[in-house]
């Protein structure tokens, strides 16, 4: 599950990014606001990576496609692209514990095998 969530993170960290380039050119919003809020956000999804494997973690990283989403209001295409992270995500929990709980049974049943080591 970490690897798949880790992923979907870094992939917001660019779309948050590149949204950053284009709230950038919104003549209502300050320069440095957008870019202190996009650099928090940004540096949230790269943090986020570490602390996966703890609930918390992914509860966070609910919280942060809500943001994504919500972020929509200032740059509109965010409300389809968190929308599609959001999906993302929680794919990459549903089929993370899938392949998860696969491993482990794959690894109790080569150790219960008659000659395993």
């Amino acid at each position: 599950m970490r690897m798949l969530c880790a992923s979907t993170l870094i992939g917001e960290f660019f779309v948050i990014g590149f949204a950053g380039l284009v709230a950038m050119k919104d003549p209502d919003l300050a320069m440095g606001t957008v870019w202190t809020v996009c650099g928090i956000l940004m540096a949230v999804s790269v943090l986020l990576c570490g602390l996966l494997s703890r609930q918390a973690g992914v509860w966070l990283g609910w919280a942060l496609q809500g943001a994504l989403v919500l972020s929509g209001f200032f740059v509109p295409v965010m409300f389809v692209l968190g929308a599609c992270f959001a999906g993302l995500w929680w794919a990459s929990i549903h089929f993370g514990r899938k392949i998860d709980e696969a491993k482990a049974r794959w690894a109790e049943q080569a150790a219960a095998e008659p000659g395993a080591a």
